[in-house]
C-alpha cells in the first residue's frame, strides 16, 4: 500500500512579492525535477498500439500485495492484484506471475467497482469458454490458470477506461523446515525460460516414438511474457509484502536474506513482518526465515483437520543424528554440474562458481569428482571421475574460474551426462550437485530423465540467483531422492553450502516407511523420501478418524530407528486437507511423468482431487464472471499482456540478445488489438515516471497551489477592480 505523507501547514508567502513570471518559472523547475528524478516504480511498462495514426498510449498497470498468516507448519497467503486501466479504451489484461510450487490455490475473488464476484473451479476447457464468451458479451471476467505448478496466469476481461478493478489469489502451502529454521519463500518475479525449438530428427519420447519436428514446448507463449530492459524502462509491478506470524514457539531471529524488512514483536511467539521501504519493485523473490529462541528447538510432531467427515493429518517427524568420524564416511564419486549460461551473467555465475569451489574443498583424497559445465553445449573437465589429489582439484579451480556466461540453458544432455554410471559395482556412493537458476519450461522431459537415469545416483540441486525455478528444483531433487539448497547471494555460499556438504558426507536416513494402526490411511507421499542432517520427515495422510497410532520407521546409518505416536494426540491445525491434497496432486503427476500411471488415469485422479477441494491445478481453472454487461456491443476491447521485470542480477543482453523478439501471440487471445511491450520493437516511448521524486513534488505542488490560491483571491480583486 502506497503512504503519502501528510499535507503540511504551509504558511503562504506575502502574495504583492511574487509575480506570476516567478511562478511560471517555479513550476517550470518542478518539471525538471520531474523529468530528471530517479525512476519509480509505479512507471507504466506497457505501450498499446493507438488507432491508425494516433501515437502509442500508456497501457495497464499493475501492482499487487501479498498478505500472509503463519501458524505453526502451515501458511495461508492472500495475493491482490490491481489493474489500473490508464487509457481511453476497453481493456483486457493477462499477468504471468509466480507462486510456490507447492501453493494450494483455491480462491479467486474479482472486485469491480462495488462488485464482489467469487470464482468457481472448474475444468480448464470449460472455464475458458466460459470466460471467452463472457468477454464476447461485454461482461467483466477474470480467469486464473496454472501454466507451471509454480506459474499461473490471471486474465481480466472488460476493464473500463480509467477503471481499477482487484482479482484476489488465495493459497495454502506448508513451511520447510531444515536444520531448526523455518523459511517462507514467495516468488514474486517469473523468470524469462529458455525454451528448446522443435525436436530433432533423432530425438525419441519417453513412448519410444519418433518426435522429429515435434514442437517440445507448444504452450511457450503462455510462459513468456514480455520483459522489460532495465537500462531502457523503469521497473514496474510494484509489490508490497505483510507476513503475520504465529510460530507456535518462542522466536528467536527472524531474518531476510532478501530485502530489507521492518519486524515488530506482537508476543513471544509473534511477528509482524513488513518490507522496510513498503513497496519494492517485484523483481526477485522474497524469503523469511525464523528460528526458535535460544532453547531446545522445539519438537515436531503431529497436526489435525476435520473437513467434510474426513480427518486430515501433517506429521513432522525429526529422525535421530548419528555422529559420523571422517574415517566412518564412504568413499564417494561426486560429479558437479554449473550451469554458465546467458541467464547466469553477473551475480549468479560467482555465487555458483563459490558453491562449486566451496564443495571442491570439501572433497578428500579417498573422494574421486567430475566438473560439467553447460550452455547451449556442454564439456567435461574429465572423461570420468579422477581422485582428488591436489593438482586434479587446483586443475578444476582453474576450469571453474575461467567460465563466462553465454549462451541458452540446455540441461538434459549435462544432466545425463552427469548421471550415466559405468561402474554401478564399486560401492562407492555417488552424487551428483547440480548448479543452476533452472531458466528453463520443459521441466517435465528434465523430471523424466532423472527417473530414467538415477540408478544409485542422488540428485542434489542448487537453486541460484534471485528467482530460482523452484518448481524444476525441488521436484528434480524430490525425484533424485537428494535435496535442494538456495543460494541468493554471495553472502549465503557459506552457510549454505557448509549444510548442503555436510548433509553429502553424512549418512541419509533410508528405507522410511509410516505404518498407521487405523486402515484405510491414504498417504502421501506413498513412497517417502530418503533423507539428509537437519531435515525433518514430513507427509500428509487422509484418515477415518483419529483413533490409533502412527509408527515411522527406518534406517540411520544402518542402524534401525522407529518411533510411534498417538494420533490422539495431534494438534489442531488449519489447512491440512489443502496441503494433502495439493500434495497428492504432485504425486499423481509425477506418477504420470515416469509413467508408473498412464496419461488418462492420472489425470482423472488430479481432476477428482482438484474438483473435490477446488484447487487450481493443470486440469482445472478458476473463473469469474459479472453477470451484467457493461462493454456496449462493437466497442473495440484491446488486449495487453502485462510486462515483467527482469530478475534482480541478470544480464538483459546476456538473456535475449541484442534483437530480442517476443513470442508469438497466445492463439487463444482473440481481441481486435494488442500490446507491445516499451521498447521491444524498438522506439523509445517517454512515459511518466509517476512515483519518482514524489515528495519534492508533492511539496512544491502544494506550495504552488496555496500560491496560487492567495494570488486569486488578492489579484481577482484588484483586476475586477481595474474593470
Amino acid at each position: 500500500m502506497l503512504r503519502f505523507p501528510s499535507r503540511s501547514a504551509v504558511e503562504p508567502p506575502r502574495p504583492a512579492a511574487l509575480s506570476p513570471l516567478f511562478l511560471a518559472l517555479l513550476a517550470l523547475l518542478v518539471m525538471l525535477a520531474s523529468a530528471r528524478a530517479t525512476p519509480g516504480t509505479e512507471r507504466g511498462g506497457l505501450i498499446l498500439r493507438g488507432p491508425a495514426g494516433a501515437g502509442p498510449v500508456e497501457a495497464v498497470r499493475l501492482a499487487t500485495d501479498v498478505a500472509v498468516e503463519v501458524s505453526g507448519p502451515t501458511a495461508r497467503a492472500v495475493v491482490t492484484q490491481a489493474f489500473r486501466n490508464t487509457t481511453a479504451d476497453w481493456v483486457e489484461g493477462t499477468y504471468v506471475y509466480p507462486l510456490p510450487e507447492d501453493a494450494a490455490v483455491d480462491g479467486m475473488t474479482l472486485v469491480v467497482g462495488g462488485r464482489v464476484i467469487v470464482a468457481d473451479i472448474r475444468e480448464r476447457a470449460e472455464a475458458k469458454r466460459v470466460y471467452a464468451a463472457a468477454r464476447a458479451a461485454g461482461q467483466s471476467a477474470a480467469l486464473t490458470e496454472q501454466q507451471r505448478p509454480n506459474v499461473f496466469t490471471n486474465a481480466v476481461a472488460n476493464i473500463a477506461p480509467g477503471e481499477t478493478v482487484l482479482v484476489r489469489i488465495t493459497y495454502q502451502q506448508t513451511i520447510p523446515v531444515s536444520g531448526g529454521t523455518r523459511t517462507l519463500r514467495l516468488p514474486l518475479v517469473v523468470a524469462p525460460r529458455y525454451n528448446s525449438a522443435a525436436a530433432a530428427a533423432d530425438t525419441v519420447a519417453l513412448d519410444g516414438a519418433a518426435e522429429s519436428g515435434r514442437d517440445l514446448l507448444p504452450d511457450r507463449a503462455r510462459i513468456s511474457p514480455p520483459v522489460l530492459d532495465p537500462a531502457s524502462a523503469s521497473p514496474v509491478n510494484p509489490v508490497g509484502v505483510t507476513v503475520r506470524l504465529q510460530a507456535g514457539f518462542a522466536l528467536g531471529a527472524v531474518r531476510s536474506a532478501t530485502h530489507a524488512i521492518r519486524v515488530e514483536e506482537t508476543g513471544p511467539e509473534a511477528r509482524r513482518v513488513t518490507l522496510a521501504e513498503g513497496v519494492v519493485p517485484a523483481d526477485r523473490d522474497f524469503e523469511l526465515t525464523w528460528e526458535a529462541a535460544s532453547s531446545p528447538v522445539p519438537g515436531l510432531g503431529l497436526f489435525r483437520e476435520s473437513v467434510a467427515g474426513q480427518t486430515y493429518l501433517l506429521a513432522a517427524l525429526n529422525p535421530p543424528e548419528i555422529a559420523t568420524e571422517a574415517a566412518e564416511r564412504p568413499a564417494r564419486d561426486v560429479t558437479f554440474v554449473i550451469d554458465n549460461s546467458g541467464s547466469m551473467a553477473g551475480p549468479s555465475l560467482r555465487q555458483a562458481k563459490a558453491g562449486l569451489l566451496a564443495g571442491l574443498a570439501r572433497l578428500t583424497p579417498r573422494d574421486r569428482f567430475n566438473v560439467i559445465r553447460f550452455d547451449d553445449t556442454w564439456d567435461a573437465l574429465h572423461s570420468g571421475p579422477v581422485a582428488a589429489t591436489p593438482e586434479a582439484l587446483a586443475a578444476a579451480a582453474d576450469f571453474v574460474a575461467a567460465l563466462e556466461a553465454r549462451g541458452g540453458t540446455e540441461i538434459l544432455a549435462p544432466l545425463k551426462a552427469a548421471l550415466a554410471d559405468s561402474r554401478p559395482e564399486d560401492g562407492r556412493v555417488r552424487q551428483v550437485v547440480f548448479l543452476t537458476d533452472g531458466a528453463v519450461g520443459d521441466e517435465e522431459r528434465i523430471f523424466a530423465a532423472i527417473h530414467a537415469g538415477l540408478g544409485r545416483s542422488r540428485l542434489f540441486m542448487v537453486g541460484i540467483g534471485s528467482a530460482p525455478n523452484g518448481h524444476l528444483m525441488r521436484h528434480a531433487a524430490e525425484i533424485g531422492r537428494g535435496s535442494f539448497t538456495e543460494i541468493r547471494d554471495l553472502a549465503q555460499v557459506g552457510e549454505r553450502t557448509r549444510a548442503l556438504y555436510a548433509k553429502l558426507e553424512a549418512p541419509a536416513v533410508t528405507d522410511l516407511t509410516a505404518t498407521f494402526s487405523v486402515p484405510g490411511a491414504e498417504v502421501t507421499p506413498g513412497a517417502l523420501p530418503d533423507l539428509y542432517r537437519g531435515e525433518p520427515l514430513v507427509f500428509a495422510a487422509r484418515l477415518p478418524d483419529l483413533e490409533g497410532t502412527v509408527t515411522v520407521s527406518g534406517r540411520v546409518g544402518g542402524r534401525a530407528w522407529t518411533r510411534t505416536l498417538p494420533l490422539a494426540e495431534a494438534a489442531a491445525g488449519s489447512g491440512i486437507s489443502k496441503a494433502w491434497a495439493r500434495a497428492r496432486v504432485g504425486e499423481t503427476e509425477t506418477a504420470r511423468i515416469t509413467r508408473r500411471l498412464s496419461p488418462e488415469a492420472a489425470d482423472a485422479a488430479i481432476l477428482a482431487l482438484a474438483l473435490e477441494h477446488g484447487l487450481t491445478t493443470r486440469l482445472t481453472s478458476l473463473v469469474a464472471v459479472d453477470a451484467t454487461p457493461r462493454r456496449a456491443a462493437g466497442t473495440p476491447l484491446v488486449a495487453a499482456d502485462l510486462p515483467l521485470n527482469l530478475p534482480a542480477g541478470w544480464d538483459f543482453a546476456k538473456v535475449f540478445g541484442t534483437d530480442h523478439r517476443r513470442a508469438a501471440p497466445d492463439p487463444d487471445r482473440e481481441t481486435e488489438a494488442r500490446a507491445v511491450p516499451i521498447s521491444a520493437t524498438g522506439a523509445e516511448v517517454a512515459l511518466p515516471a509517476t512515483g519518482a521524486g514524489y515528495l519534492l513534488q508533492l511539496g512544491l505542488g502544494l506550495l504552488l497551489a496555496l500560491l496560487g490560491l492567495c494570488l486569486h483571491r488578492h489579484g481577482g480583486r484588484r483586476f475586477g477592480d481595474a474593470r
